[in-house]
């Protein structure tokens, strides 16, 4: 049986990361929301409690059932999850009475204690709360504190029950990842084997077993998760899946024709259909960005129905969904509000009376590039920048036609590949550009033009949340610019954004 860590979500920005770092340590992991704790099952060896938004005093706050084990298996409270741990058993927690956010050191520490083997004093901590833990239940003992924080973590006697006030998972606890190792190796006994190649072997032994001789279909994106998802499934049913890849006409230049090569040598069995007449059509003359998108996705599944029609008893769909993806749908209050609607092809299952199967959506991003690092799939195809579904029609901002798309198809080419030449492109999380509504006085030559103006946009990022804008060199932007508007006809204007997200999104559109 997969030994696991449990962690409950109450909502915190940081779940995520914790799981992150105990997949560092090679260790499986699942999130769940506080109020649908799963059953503790033999491959249960411990269980993490998040932070939260809340706070314990509210009177709407989260209050989990912890029958299943507190006392039976190891747990860790972390920030909420500590003070709940506190208060719920006899506590008490108040308001802060000192600022408790941000970066704070550990003046004592009990080394004789399993969690703080190997901390040094003074290690520094990331702190973010706004209550604090005052007085502790009679059989509990502090472990850790800081200056201004007496109980900056504690242990229960007697139980394997822990709790910490900062947040171990995030890079300014300089010695998080000690501590996390301490409680997931040590004192739970996880093995350490959740290895890529490990996912790789399971994985494709339970896809053989779930889909037999049955027929799949994919849609293939040219993106990373898609590939990965692709390539597994190949090694567990062979040509038995079938992929297709839709040119949608919004794609970068020559990016059809390359990813179908691509794909080739790697043996899938790939299927490609130039839908650009389809989807140019219906776009013309809409602006609205997210009626754009709702166009691209109908038409989408539209091709993508018709050509799945065409291949005999296709009993499943199979999609890259990821596990971020899957979070985010059972979170703690909900779907989290719509910033912009996805394109995916959500639609096709209840169409096509298909069944899902999704080989990746235990994944985190990273996760999924090592395990298509662990298949052999080329570092060319792993280390491509996301590009969004939509494509191209939501870097033109305002209506779409065949003329904008090649402008700003020459244009992107220009910028992506001056960042290979560069060795830039792998500083880089994410880049395009956004062809603008808007044009500008130039001179060139003799004559006055009046012509578009684009933006360049290039970020840094871990997995899209948050992003910062990359200070690329000046005379790289310098050479950039001049190669666009001297080989790019209608162009006569580049600018570069600074923005970071948030307040701005990646995209424009």
């Amino acid at each position: 049986m997969q030994e696991k860590i449990v962690i409950l979500d109450f909502g915190s920005q940081y779940t995520q990361l914790i799981a992150r770092r105990v997949r560092e340590l090679n260790v499986y992991c699942e999130i769940h929301p506080y109020h649908s704790i799963p059953e503790m099952d033999e491959g249960v060896k411990g269980v993490i409690l998040s932070g939260s938004p809340y706070s314990v005093r509210d009177e709407n706050a989260p209050v989990p059932d912890l029958s299943q084990f507190k006392g039976k298996l190891p747990l860790l409270g972390v920030c909420y999850g500590a003070q709940f741990l506190a208060q719920k058993f006899g506590g008490e927690v108040k308001p802060s009475n000192t600022r408790e956010y941000g970066r704070a050191n550990l003046s004592f520490i009990d080394r004789s204690n399993h969690l703080m083997t190997g901390v040094p004093e003074q290690s520094q901590v990331w702190m973010s709360h706004g209550d604090t833990i005052v007085n502790l239940p009679q059989n509990y003992s502090v472990i850790a504190s800081t200056n201004d924080v007496s109980v900056a973590a504690f242990e229960v006697k007697g139980e394997s029950t822990w709790g910490l006030q900062f947040h171990p998972e995030v890079f300014h606890s300089t010695d998080g990842k000690t501590i996390l190792f301490n409680y997931i190796v040590s004192i739970c006994g996880c093995s350490q084997n959740w290895t890529p190649n490990s996912f790789v072997a399971s994985t494709v032994a339970d896809l053989k077993n779930k889909l037999g001789d049955d027929k799949v279909v994919l849609g293939l994106s040219g993106g990373v998760d898609s590939t990965v998802a692709g390539v597994l499934l190949h090694k567990a049913i062979g040509d038995n899946l079938t992929c297709i890849f839709v040119d949608n006409g919004l794609l970068r230049k020559n990016e059809y024709q390359n990813v179908l090569d691509s794909y080739e040598h790697m043996g899938l069995n790939v299927i490609g259909v130039d839908a650009k007449k389809d989807f140019l059509d219906e776009l013309a003359g809409v602006s609205d960005p997210e009626t754009k998108r709702k166009i691209i996705g109908r038409v989408f599944i539209e091709v993508f129905d018709r050509e799945a029609q065409k291949i005999q008893n296709v009993k499943w769909l199979a999609q890259g969904t990821i596990y971020p993806d899957v979070i985010e749908s059972v979170s703690v209050n909900g779907p989290s509000a719509t910033i912009k609607s996805h394109h995916n092809v959500g639609g096709l299952p209840e169409k096509m009376d298909l069944k899902v199967v999704e080989p990746l959506n235990l994944l985190f991003k990273d996760e999924v590039r090592r395990v298509g690092k662990a298949m052999g799939i080329s570092p060319a195809l792993l280390g491509r920048h996301p590009f969004p579904g939509p494509g191209l029609a939501i870097r033109i901002l305002g209506d779409i036609t065949e003329e904008k798309v090649e402008i700003l198809q020459e244009v992107d080419h220009i910028f992506i590949q001056g960042l290979k030449d560069n060795d830039l492109y792998d500083e880089v999380w994410q880049a395009g550009v956004m062809l603008l509504p808007v044009q500008s006085v130039g001179v060139m030559g003799d004559e006055r033009t009046y012509e578009k103006v684009v933006a360049l946009r290039a970020v840094s990022s871990t997995d899209g949340m948050t992003a910062d804008w990359v200070h690329l060199p000046y005379d790289f932007l310098a050479k950039v610019s001049n190669d666009i508007i001297n080989k790019v006809k209608g162009v006569n204007r580049v600018v570069y954004d600074i923005s970071s997200k948030p307040p701005a999104t990646i995209e424009w559109e």
